[in-house]
């Protein structure tokens, strides 16, 4: 099951032109954070918050 963040990512990246390690480095610095979301990680809270801070703030 995917995070229901997930598809927020997925069309911020593809608005922006990044590639899903490049977003992973600038939102929470971890390249492999978008790949893992893919793959079923459940992040932290905080790790979340972080996301859609940077997410709104660009």
């Amino acid at each position: 099951m995917s995070h229901p963040l997930l598809g927020e990512i997925e069309q911020y990246i593809e608005r922006h032109g990044l590639s899903p390690t490049r977003f992973g480095r600038l939102a929470v610095k971890d390249p492999r954070f978008v790949e893992d979301l893919r793959s079923g990680r459940s992040p932290r809270r905080r790790t979340l918050e972080r996301v859609s801070a940077y997410m709104h703030s660009n």
